[in-house]
């Protein structure tokens, strides 16, 4: 939600979602991005919010 809410501030499109399971991750829950991927990852990593990893959609909007 906070990764979210910080990528609206700054003009990025980001929803929460259930994340695919894998057994290395957390929560379960992940941020979909539809453009500005690159962008929207160095704006979480100035507001101090580490990006786990990324994963491109087959088929995105």
């Amino acid at each position: 939600m906070k990764a979210r809410d910080v990528l609206f501030r700054n003009g990025i499109k980001a929803y929460v979602e259930r994340a695919q399971h894998r057994e290395d991750a957390g929560c379960g829950y992940g941020v979909f991005v539809p453009s500005r991927t690159d962008e929207a990852q160095a704006i979480l990593e100035r507001a101090g919010i580490r990006v786990l990893g990324r994963a491109e959609r087959v088929g995105a909007l």
